[in-house]
């Protein structure tokens, strides 16, 4: 596979060969902003420009919020609730928190900064121009969920679980991918060749629709050969 990012085909010894497309990053440009002065979040509420900077927003309830040119930093996220919340033009940096919920959320031109998240629900979300860049998720429920134009990069990723979800337009740049989950997977233009770590528990009968690099292939050929039902003897 060629290392080319455009759209189409090209030629390549004689073939024609299909590039993997690349995703759209989100371009945020926050405007100016005034501070948070409500003391908690509301369901349904609705902040538009809001700064959320150094709050510790654990265990409130943000479900069905909107959220329009905000930026969240440093603020702790330990079980917030933030089902089927809408995050449009925003960033968040820092933030970090155990069982935040975001299922079913929709995140749209999101950049998401040196998260430290653990057990992150977003199962059925849908993440649309979203860059994570830096930091850790681990055991993230992304079971179900839609993405596409989503960039990971330089990040961890520990257990994802990508069950049931569809991925278009996904990279995964210098980012440790570990006992991902892909059962049931549908995958479109997911470049995974500059995984500094790519590891795949389950579902590689899901990579159709993934690029992967020569030498990823021969470390996944284990994985490749136990779905198969391949046995690997010695000589």
């Amino acid at each position: 596979m060629t290392d080319e990012k455009t759209e189409g085909k090209t030629a390549k010894a004689g073939k024609v060969v299909k590039v993997v497309k690349a995703a759209r990053r989100p371009e945020v440009r926050i405007p100016p902003l005034v501070g948070f002065a409500e003391g908690a979040l509301r369901p349904d509420g609705d902040y538009d420009g809001v700064d959320f900077a150094g709050l510790d927003l654990s265990g409130q309830d943000g479900g069905g919020a909107r959220f329009l040119d905000c930026a969240l930093t440093d603020c702790g996220l330990d079980e917030t609730r933030l089902r089927k919340a809408r995050l449009i033009d925003s960033r968040l940096t820092g933030v970090r928190g155990v069982g935040t919920d975001l299922a079913e959320a929709g995140l749209r031109d999101v950049e998401v900064g040196e998260p430290r998240l653990g057990g992150v629900q977003l199962h059925g979300a849908s993440l649309e121009r979203v860059w994570l860049r830096g930091g850790k998720l681990d055991v993230p429920n992304l079971r179900g969920a839609r993405l596409r134009d989503v960039v990971f990069e330089g990040c961890v990723l520990v257990e994802p679980d990508f069950q049931g979800a569809t991925l278009e337009r996904v990279e995964f740049v210098d980012c440790v991918l570990r006992d991902a989950d892909f059962t049931a997977a549908r995958l479109t233009d997911v470049d995974l060749r500059t995984a500094a770590e790519l590891g795949i528990a389950r579902g590689v009968e899901s990579l159709s629709g993934a690029v992967v690099s020569p030498t990823q292939l021969l470390d996944l050929a284990p994985v490749f050969a136990a779905q198969l039902g391949v046995r690997v003897a010695e000589a």
